[in-house]
């Protein structure tokens, strides 16, 4: 027996453990802290991307298909307004995210997963893009999620 303790209950920074019950990397390492930086850059990029599907919807040109049967009822004109305050949430806070703010977390993972709804709603008039968009605010919402801050221990 040796005093030292086996390299199998110390992982190295930044990789997983191996110990059973572990689940991926330690919430402090590289990968989730760059897992939050992108979320928080994939959130100003589909702010930005939904003030403009907003203007485009209040706008009323032809970029989308108008559904008279749609089960969820919104004038394209209501669904516009809505696209554009989410947009705007959302880049305010994917702006605190990147600077740090402990109410950014919290309120980017209620904001994505208003977004994903929004976006499921809105698949009749944008389908390809609700889809990807929707993807996006997944790994969002588990970046954040999982991403623990400077907490020490």
């Amino acid at each position: 027996m040796s005093d030292h303790p086996s390299p199998a209950h110390h992982p190295a920074p930044g990789r997983p453990d191996d110990r059973p019950g572990s689940s991926g990397p330690p919430a402090n390492s590289a990968w989730a802290t760059g897992g939050a930086t992108l979320a928080a850059v994939l959130l100003l990029v589909n702010g930005a991307l939904l003030v403009l599907q907003g203007i485009a919807a209040i706008a009323e040109d032809d970029v989308y298909v108008r559904h008279d049967s749609y089960l969820y009822r919104i004038s394209l004109t209501g669904w516009g307004w809505t696209l554009l305050a989410l947009g705007a949430l959302l880049l305010a806070t994917g702006c605190g995210i990147l600077t740090g703010r402990l109410w950014a977390r919290a309120t980017g993972i209620t904001l994505a997963a208003l977004s994903l709804v929004a976006q499921f709603l809105f698949l009749p008039y944008a389908p390809v893009w609700s889809v990807v968009v929707m993807a996006l605010d997944l790994f969002v919402i588990w970046a954040l999620a999982t991403y623990q801050g400077d907490r020490v221990g």
